[in-house]
């Protein structure tokens, strides 16, 4: 009766080797103490560094990964352990997300805490990880789930009513979904090839914790869990 809910392609990752020379990456390493391979990419500093990247519209923005987790962690399915969470990013890491983290609200300590679990692989060291971080595609995580279906989110994909979409989900025996976690611009082909269906939930493009909290508040009402946790 679990929900799969993987953020895909999702802008994150370190400032790459061909940017770690440009003035606005060396000016926040050095503000923040680290080497400029050592921080996240993000465009509110690095825009001018970025205009040469290729894909530079949807790279560079943890922010929507940041925000998207928190409404995601804080959900009735996710502390009834009926979510699992993953973030697969743009340069083909995956950060598995434990259902009991509870991830920084100030967006800078989060920051922090993706660059130290990209130096070290996994938060805490010691113990059970909160928070682990491994070089995976998207085709690999798949594979490893083996969901019964995966389902994407897109505006390229059929319109569904997300409730009805819910109802035919529950009935999976486990069902995955990929939402975009990038700005703008659309999953690649590569990406799509991997989803059973390509739904869209509404005309215009949502952000992605919209999609997300919304994906899953249809799908806690398919399976019943407010009027459970209200008895």
């Amino acid at each position: 009766m679990g929900l799969v809910l993987i953020l895909a392609e999702s802008a994150v990752e370190l400032v790459p080797s061909e940017l770690t020379k440009h003035p606005s990456v060396l000016k926040l390493a050095e503000k923040r103490g680290k080497k400029p391979n050592e921080i996240l990419l993000d465009r509110s500093y690095h825009y001018a560094a970025m205009r040469s990247l290729k894909d530079a519209d949807k790279r560079g923005r943890p922010d929507i990964v940041h925000t998207t987790l928190l409404e995601l962690l804080g959900t009735p399915l996710n502390r009834e352990g009926l979510l699992q969470t993953y973030v697969h990013t743009v340069d083909n890491r995956v950060v598995e997300i434990h259902s009991n983290v509870r991830l920084p609200v100030n967006y800078d300590r989060f920051v922090g805490l993706l660059e130290q679990l990209y130096a070290v692989g996994r938060v805490p060291e010691a113990g059970e990880p909160l928070l682990a971080i491994r070089k995976q595609t998207l085709n690999q995580l798949l594979g490893e789930i083996n969901p019964s279906t995966t389902v994407a989110f897109t505006t390229l994909g059929e319109y569904k009513d997300l409730g009805r979409l819910c109802e035919e989900l529950v009935k999976e025996r486990k069902p995955a979904i990929l939402i975009g976690g990038f700005p703008r611009g659309h999953f690649s082909k590569e990406t799509l090839n991997l989803a059973d269906r390509a739904v869209r939930i509404d005309r215009e493009a949502l952000e992605a914790w919209v999609v997300a909290s919304r994906a899953v508040y249809a799908y806690e009402l398919a399976i019943g869990l407010p009027k459970q946790r209200l008895r």
